[in-house]
């Protein structure tokens, strides 16, 4: 069975960068009729907040991006501090006593030499003595030994992907102070929890040649992992500058339909292009990872609102009707008042705007040189009730008597009606005005 995870660390807001991350293992496993994890990668206890663990787990549900089982690392700390025992019983898991600054020195150095800066293993060339020495004054920090040879996988995107171990750093898994970092722990949950399938990001490749061993070290097989390319801003800046503005929740306020964001996230830098689609069933059966590309894809957020409007077009009233009702439009006149508005609406929330005119009347909106004519035209509009052709009596009958026609015979009209110069078709909408009208005006 397919197994893939979702694994944020809950220190801040979703944003559209690592939502992708999130829709394409949610895609896989339901492709597949498999599990999709979510897990909470919340080692850090200092940056780690309750308060983004549940917005996470309200964006996602949001987007109807819904996880089979939920995990948190923070509960899991007994398996890391086991498998880091099997690791140093291994003679793979060493310590380590360089602080940061010395580290950065031995960098300097060999960068001026020409040399890679990566660490030179110094920690394994100390006697029993100096390490007894060290470990009086500092606690270590514990670095994997890579075994120096090539780290080979076939990526689910990138392809045939080849790192010599040789050229990396042994990574740090725990940090002097005992915090699991993670490279373990990832490496240990995705053994234990039996993941299949790994998709993240391609500034992890690196990362996931060390991970590949880790996992062998601990006795398992590791699962297969594709990289996706990364996203950068509409003129191919780095996105992470302006991840605060992208967060889901920014985009939520913004009233952006869930389903835009899935529409160009789970098409976006692929060979397919963009289109709407509502169905989370439909998204994830046309998800395929061999039509993604290597290179960086541009975002640009602006996107959205035009998909946006495009998902309220198309979406039937049935589908929209809970929403609408949460808006407080319900009753006999909702399902017409949904197919007058929905071809006009920017977002949802206009749908409560729009009602509110029907229901209420409008702040009549009229230009002084229209005030006789709107006056006159108001003076003959025909009682209520009001149907399909009362519009276009109404105004056939303005245009004989007064000669006007196009936006000089519709225009004031709608503004007088409605306050607006645009909206929905004047025709399907009239009928639905319960509220107050303008004064008629003293004509006869």
């Amino acid at each position: 069975m397919t197994i893939t995870r979702f694994a944020p660390s809950p220190t801040g807001l979703l944003h559209l960068g690592n939502l992708r991350t999130a829709l394409f293992n949610w895609a896989l496993a339901r492709k597949a009729g498999g599990t999709f994890l979510l897990r909470l990668d919340d080692t850090d206890p200092e940056r780690s907040r309750p308060e983004f663990a549940e917005a996470i787990r309200a964006d996602l549900a949001w987007l109807g991006l819904a996880w089979d089982r939920e995990e948190t690392q923070s509960a899991r700390l007994d398996r890391y501090e086991a498998a880091a025992e099997a690791l140093k019983a291994s003679g793979r898991l060493y310590p380590c006593w360089e602080t940061p600054e010395e580290l950065d020195r031995r960098r300097k150095i060999q960068r001026t030499q020409g040399r890679p800066p990566v660490y030179d293993r110094a920690a394994l060339r100390l006697t029993e003595a100096e390490k007894a020495e060290l470990a009086a004054q500092r606690a270590p920090h514990w670095r994997f030994k890579l075994s120096h040879e090539r780290i080979e996988w076939v990526d689910g995107i990138l392809g045939e992907q080849s790192i010599d171990a040789a050229s990396v750093s042994d990574p740090v898994l725990i940090r002097a102070d005992g915090q699991v970092l993670y490279t373990l722990a990832s490496a240990v949950d995705d053994s234990e929890m039996g993941v299949t399938d790994v998709v993240r990001g391609a500034d992890h490749v690196t990362n996931t040649a060390a991970q590949i061993q880790i996992i062998r070290a601990l006795g398992a097989e590791p699962p297969r992992f594709a990289h996706h390319s990364l996203l950068t801003g509409p003129g191919g800046e780095a996105l992470s500058k302006r991840l605060g503005a992208l967060s889901l929740q920014d985009l939520r306020g913004q009233g952006i339909e869930p389903a835009a964001i899935l529409s160009l996230l789970s098409r976006l830098g692929s060979a397919d292009p963009v289109e709407p689609r509502r169905d989370l069933a439909e998204i994830a059966a046309g998800f395929d990872l061999s039509r993604f590309g290597a290179a960086p894809v541009k975002l640009d957020p602006a996107d959205l609102g035009p998909l946006t409007a495009r998902i309220l077009h198309e979406t039937p009233f049935a589908d929209a009707a809970p929403r609408l009702a949460a808006l407080g439009i319900e009753g006999p006149d909702a399902a017409p008042f949904w197919a007058a508005v929905q071809g006009n609406l920017g977002t949802l929330a206009e749908a409560a705007e729009w009602w509110d005119i029907a229901q209420n009347g409008a702040a009549p909106d009229v230009d002084h040189d229209d005030a006789d004519y709107v006056a006159l035209a108001l003076s003959r509009l025909p009682d209520r009730p009001w149907g399909p052709e009362t519009w276009k009596d109404w105004t056939g009958a303005l245009k004989a008597e007064t000669g006007r026609k196009g936006k000089a015979l519709f225009m004031p009209l709608r503004r007088a009606l409605t306050g607006r110069r645009a909206g929905p078709d004047m025709a399907a909408f009239l009928p639905l005005m319960r509220g107050p009208l303008p004064p008629r005006g003293p004509h006869g």
